[in-house]
């Protein structure tokens, strides 16, 4: 059996790893090995970002929620107590955007939770 070597598949993988770590600072963009530590460690700056994102925006929704919630005279917990109590499923975040494109629409939908309280 023929012997193989393995310079094409070893380079097509450096090549690969220096294409992720282009636009690095020094070495990091020209070195296979720190190239290669800097390419895992974005990969789990990245993987563990794409998580803070969803809590991120979370907060932001719930914030505007309540600035508009204390507008109307309520605050946030009992809003969303009233709300599941009279069967309204609105997420977060559309609830968010009512509040800043349609007050109006917010002030109704909070004086139906105050009745269902």
């Amino acid at each position: 059996m023929a012997r193989v070597k393995g310079a094409m598949m070893t380079r097509k993988r450096r090549k690969k790893v220096l294409k992720l770590a282009k636009g690095y600072f020094g070495a990091k963009s020209k070195l296979f090995k720190t190239a290669k530590e800097a390419v895992m460690k974005s990969g789990q700056y990245a993987y563990i970002g794409r998580k803070q994102r969803k809590r991120n925006f979370r907060s932001l929704w719930i914030t505007r929620i309540s600035a508009a919630c204390k507008i109307n005279g309520m605050n946030y917990s009992t809003f969303i107590n009233g709300l599941k109590k009279a069967n309204i499923d609105l997420n977060r975040k559309m609830l968010s955007e009512i509040a800043i494109n349609d007050p109006e629409a917010f002030k109704d939908l909070t004086e139906k939770a105050k009745a269902a309280l």
